[in-house]
């Protein structure tokens, strides 16, 4: 049997795809994924909403999700009513369970916000209903 020769596996902008999971109001394009290299216990993109947006309630399955903020300030609601709340400034990270129902905001009514968002296994999106 040969051996599999493996190399990394280099996406271009020109190759990122808007052809994945998505909700009212934010662009997923998906940088990492199967459809772009292959990737099979990974997904990495980068989100943009504009300024204003507040997304529907959603959840990610049971994909583990991870985002850094690259540009603006935004807020996730989570709780009962989704009440509760924290705030991101660029720079920072957060870690979203599998599972957990929140709404994302744009914290400015002038600046899109963008984030770098991981996902294992892939970008899922399960849009909750009002």
């Amino acid at each position: 049997m040969a051996e599999q020769h493996l190399a990394p596996r280099v996406v271009r902008a020109a190759q990122v795809t808007d052809q994945t999971a998505q909700s009212a109001g934010a662009l997923r394009v998906a940088g990492v994924s199967g459809a772009t290299a292959g990737a099979t216990r990974i997904w990495l993109g980068k989100v943009s909403t504009g300024p204003g947006h507040r997304s529907a309630a959603h959840h990610h399955g049971d994909a583990e999700t991870a985002g850094y903020v690259l540009k603006g300030r935004a807020r996730i609601y989570y709780g009962e009513d989704f009440k509760e709340y924290v705030d991101l400034e660029e720079g920072d990270f957060i870690f979203v369970p599998p599972n957990f129902p929140h709404i994302e905001a744009n914290l400015s009514d002038e600046e899109e916000l963008v984030w770098l968002t991981a996902r294992t296994p892939d970008n899922i999106v399960i849009n909750l209903e009002d």
